[in-house]
């Protein structure tokens, strides 16, 4: 189980053994997902509510279809859409949403921290799916499960991620959870997308793209947020692409089978070029895959908090 948590807010405050336990049962989500039947009876009488303050495709449509899967009751609120739009606080919609009865609380939020406030003030179960720059915990797990099963193993493998790693929630949460599980973690991209004090969280830094890929078993390469280009953190997409952009031949720094992936959405030809993107070493769409699984997973092992879980192990 995860501890007898109530909540998955980030990985930094989980522990190894929760991370296994989460990876186990997402193994037989994975398998429910390969059958023509898809229907399962592990959150039916259970409500779940996604309340997305910032715009998603995957990981709101994989937690909405996560949840019917598992024969909840389901609901989406985009803020855009709701009583936000007519100034309710956070805080309120949220009690709003808890009265309605709702055991599962799924949150992305613009604000680091949002769903941390949130989460001792209501009844329900929240998971963080991303949270200003701070965590976005499902994601890595993800990207976890799917290197363990393509792998066989997280530790002892070195994971190169690469791109922005100062604006990237998906960067700080799978730091924590490779290193709990023992893989060796590389950063590299422009000094000015590399947060100060990187090092104490176990990484090794480097300032060119081609250096961490040095020898490394993962590619994982990070949307350049294009939002942030007006700040001037490198000169031009074009430049970043020739620069730091991994394509055919730098991909051959890392190991023949080396896999490839990334959150998404991809800037096509800035953070990978398209033959790396189609490559035969992509496993960008089974990402998409696992990432049902996984959230099916989390969402299970939060529902029977309380319960004894003789699966995890």
């Amino acid at each position: 189980m995860l501890g007898n948590k109530k909540d998955l807010l980030g990985l930094k405050d989980i522990s190894a053994e929760d991370i296994k336990s989460i990876l186990h049962n997402a193994e037989t989500m994975k398998y429910i997902l390969s059958q023509k039947n898809k229907k399962t009876p592990h959150l039916q009488g259970r409500s779940v509510v996604t309340l997305f303050y910032e715009n998603s495709t995957r990981t709101r449509l994989s937690f909405e279809l996560a949840s019917k899967y598992m024969s909840a009751n389901s609901a989406n609120i985009a803020a855009s859409g709701s009583s936000v739009a007519k100034g309710e606080t956070l805080i309120d919609t949220a009690k709003t949403i808890d009265a309605m009865g709702t055991d599962i609380l799924i949150m992305r939020h613009s604000m680091s921290g949002a769903p941390h406030l949130i989460a001792p003030l209501v009844k329900a179960s929240v998971i963080n799916a991303g949270d200003g720059m701070n965590e976005h915990p499902t994601q890595a797990l993800l990207d976890i499960f799917t290197i363990r099963e393509k792998k066989g193993r997280i530790e002892g493998l070195k994971v190169a991620i690469v791109g922005d790693i100062y604006h990237s929630r998906v960067a700080r949460s799978n730091i924590y959870g490779l290193t709990k599980l023992g893989a060796e973690v590389c950063v590299g991209g422009p000094s000015t997308l590399i947060p100060e004090g990187m090092e104490q969280m176990g990484v090794k830094v480097f300032k060119s793209v081609h250096e961490a890929l040095i020898d490394a078993d993962v590619v994982m390469a990070l949307r350049i947020q294009l939002e942030r280009q007006k700040k001037g953190l490198f000169p031009s997409v074009r430049e970043y692409s020739r620069f730091f952009g991994v394509d055919e031949k730098r991909l051959k720094f890392a190991k023949p089978d080396a896999l490839v992936m990334h959150p998404g959405p991809v800037n096509r030809g800035v953070e990978f070029s398209s033959s790396v993107v189609d490559g035969d070493q992509s496993v960008i769409n089974e990402q998409v895959t696992n990432g049902v699984a996984v959230r099916m997973a989390v969402m299970y092992l939060l529902s029977r908090r309380g319960q004894v879980n003789e699966n995890s192990n």
